[in-house]
C-alpha cells in the first residue's frame, strides 16, 4: 500500500469527509436488489424496464425534495465533475453575441475552472473574479465583471478547501440585474447547510452522491424550468434528451435514499459538527506557529489549518502513519501534492500554503477522535520541527 509501513493494528480516524463520505447502510440495502435483480433498462417497456423506471422516478423525487426543486428539473448525470461540465458548457452552446462571457470566482473547484480554462482557449470570453484572504470573493470586482455581455455566472456554495460559504446571494442578485444566469457548485454544501434552489437564485446547480453517504459515480444538475441549455452527452432521449446513456439504476437509487438522509440529519449532524469542528481547531490553533486559513461564515464540519515551520506532506504522511486520515486539500499529480490553488488564490504565502492541513469531520466522528487526532497532529508537528539531528 504506497510502500508505506502501516500499523494495521492502530485505530483509523477518517477526518476526510470532503473528499468522500462511507457510503450509509440504508443507501446501500436500498441499492443492492438494482444490482441484483432489478436489472431492467429504464427504457424498456416490460415489467422490468418499468420496475426500474419507478425507482429513478422516485430517487428524482427525493433529489428534486432536497434541493426544493420540481422533478422534472433534475437530471442525473456520472457526478459533481459532469453537471459542472455540463452546465458550463451547455450554457456556452447556447450563448450568442452580445452575450457570450463566463464569470468565475478564483476558488472553484477545478471542474468548473479547468472547464472554464477550456472554453477560453476555445474562443468564448472568461474572466476570472479573485478571492479575499478571508477565503471569500471581491464582491466589487464580481460587480464590475458580471456585465451585460455575461452568459453565465458560476460560484460554489461552500469552498471544498476552507469550508468558507461564498456570497451566492450577492452574485445571484448581480448576475439577475444584467441578465445572466447563475450557476451554483453545492457539492460541498449540501448536506452540510441548507441548500434550496429558490433562496440561492440559482438557475443551475450541482449536487455529488459520494458527499452526502451516497454512492461514488453518480451526481445531478438541477436545471430550471426555461433554461437554454444544450445536451453535454448525446445518444439516446435519456432525461428528457438533456444526458444521453443508459441510466444507473443503483446509483440513482443509492442518491435518493442518501438525499432523503441527508435533508432528515441536516440539523442535526450541523450543530454535532460543529461542536466537534470547533473544539479540534481549538486545540489545533493551541499549538505554537498554528492558523487558521478561512474565516466565518463556514460549513460547520471544515478546517484548513496551517503550522508554521512545516511541511504538510510530509505532516500529512506521519499522520497516517498515525492512524488519522486528512488531507491536503490539493490535488495530487503524478504521486506529488500541488499547492493549494485555493490558497494561493487567498494570497497566502507560498510556506503558509505548502504548511496547510485540511480537517473535514463526518456523522461518524466522535469526541474521543478528535481528541486523539488532535495530539497526533501536536506530535508530528513537534517532530517534523525538530532539526534531523535530535530526531
Amino acid at each position: 500500500m504506497g510502500g508505506r509501513a502501516y500499523n494495521h493494528h492502530v485505530e483509523r480516524i477518517y477526518l476526510d469527509h470532503n473528499a468522500t463520505t462511507p457510503m450509509a447502510p440504508e443507501v446501500l440495502e436500498a441499492m443492492l436488489p438494482f444490482l441484483r435483480e432489478g436489472y431492467g433498462n429504464p427504457s424498456s417497456l416490460h415489467w422490468f424496464g418499468q420496475r426500474a423506471r419507478a425507482a429513478v422516478e422516485e430517487a428524482r423525487a427525493r433529489g428534486a425534495a432536497f434541493i426544493g426543486a420540481d422533478p422534472s428539473e433534475i437530471v442525473f448525470t456520472g457526478g459533481g465533475s459532469e453537471a459542472d461540465n455540463m452546465a458550463l458548457r451547455g450554457v456556452a452552446a447556447r450563448a450568442r453575441e452580445p452575450r457570450r462571457k463566463l464569470v468565475c470566482t478564483a476558488v472553484e473547484h477545478h471542474a468548473v475552472l479547468n472547464t472554464a480554462k477550456a472554453l477560453r482557449d476555445e474562443g468564448w470570453p472568461v474572466e476570472v473574479v479573485c478571492a479575499t484572504d478571508s477565503g471569500r470573493v471581491d464582491l466589487a470586482e464580481l460587480r464590475a465583471k458580471v456585465d451585460e455581455a455575461t452568459a453565465l455566472v458560476s460560484i460554489m456554495v461552500a469552498n471544498n478547501e476552507t469550508g468558507v460559504l461564498l456570497p451566492v446571494g450577492e452574485a445571484a442578485a448581480r448576475a439577475k440585474d444584467r441578465g445572466a444566469l447563475l450557476h451554483c457548485d453545492a457539492v460541498q454544501a449540501a448536506g452540510k447547510v441548507p441548500v434550496d434552489v429558490g433562496a440561492l437564485g440559482a438557475d443551475l446547480l450541482t449536487l455529488s452522491a459520494h458527499k452526502i453517504y451516497g454512492p461514488k459515480g453518480i451526481g445531478c444538475l438541477y436545471v430550471r424550468r426555461g433554461t437554454p441549455l444544450s445536451a453535454l452527452v448525446r445518444g439516446g432521449g435519456q432525461e428528457r434528451n438533456r444526458r444521453a446513456g443508459t441510466e444507473n439504476v443503483p446509483g440513482i437509487v443509492g442518491f435518493g435514499v442518501a438525499a432523503d438522509l441527508a435533508r432528515g440529519h441536516l440539523e442535526a449532524d450541523a450543530e454535532r459538527l460543529r461542536l466537534l469542528r470547533d473544539r479540534l481547531e481549538a486545540s489545533l490553533l493551541a499549538i505554537p506557529g498554528a492558523c487558521r486559513n478561512g474565516e466565518e461564515p463556514r460549513v460547520p464540519n471544515t478546517t484548513n489549518v496551517s503550522f508554521e515551520g512545516t511541511e504538510a506532506e510530509g505532516l500529512l504522511i506521519a499522520l497516517d502513519l498515525a492512524g488519522i486520515a486528512v488531507s491536503t486539500g490539493a490535488a495530487c499529480a503524478a504521486g506529488g501534492i500541488e499547492p493549494s490553488h485555493v490558497l494561493r488564490a487567498m494570497g497566502l504565502p507560498p510556506e503558509r500554503v505548502q504548511a496547510s492541513l485540511r480537517f473535514s469531520l463526518g456523522r461518524g466522528t466522535t469526541a474521543a477522535q478528535v481528541d486523539r487526532a488532535a495530539m497526533a497532529v501536536r506530535e508530528c508537528v513537534e517532530r517534523q520541527r525538530k532539526p534531523a539531528s535530535v530526531r
